[in-house]
């Protein structure tokens, strides 16, 4: 199984629709999708500065941000099967689909590890990916990638969010971070006609 996640901003951006049919096509049966919060999120992050509601509050409406694009991208491109719960997500796999993951298992009652600015999607689809032993996690983003970055240093960038590196030390598979321009590198990959890079350290 491989986890992808695309980037919330990938939502303002037309290479979304051939992202999401690249994935539908050649996904099936391997590809767990995680999609970021975009705009939603974003206004998440505005409304707090205006009413500085606390980040357990923040946390779970950022997360439902991401409930939304998966919402919308699933009427994009019905093909990915949306799924909540770990089984789900397995079911979809097993029967030859997609799936589009609808993460409410974040949401929390109390503050923890996730309740934090400094976990965004990055970090939920690294959490993820370490709940179902995934063989691999592709993070897709729109802003430039250093491919010499080490996962720290895209951290340090801002490309990753402030945990992600740090949460990644040790996993079990190979983590590669993208630019919205490498869709056929990927496609490639998910169909065995290249071997993507080795993980960043």
């Amino acid at each position: 199984m491989w986890i992808v996640k695309l980037g919330g901003s990938l939502t303002r951006d037309r290479s979304l629709i051939e992202w999401l049919r690249m994935l539908a096509e050649f996904g099936g049966g391997r590809v767990a999708l995680v999609a970021g919060g975009g705009g939603f999120a974003e206004a998440v992050r505005r409304a707090q500065r205006a009413w500085q509601f606390d980040d357990l509050a923040a946390h779970n409406m950022a997360t439902l941000a991401m409930v939304q694009t998966a919402l919308m991208l699933h009427s994009m491109e019905p093909r990915l099967v949306l799924a909540s719960e770990d089984a789900e997500i397995r079911h979809a796999l097993h029967a030859g689909s997609p799936a589009l993951w609808v993460p409410y298992t974040a949401l929390r009652d109390a503050p923890d590890l996730l309740t934090s600015w400094e976990v965004t999607s990055d970090s939920l689809s690294l959490w993820l990916a370490r709940r179902l032993n995934a063989e691999r996690l592709v993070i897709v983003k729109s802003c430039a990638v250093n491919p010499e970055h080490s996962l720290a240093a895209l951290g340090s960038a801002g490309v990753l969010d402030a945990r992600f590196a740090q949460w990644a030390v040790d996993a079990p598979f190979p983590i590669e971070v993208v630019q919205r321009n490498q869709r056929e590198h990927v496609r490639k990959a998910l169909v065995g006609a290249s071997i993507l890079a080795p993980p960043l350290a």
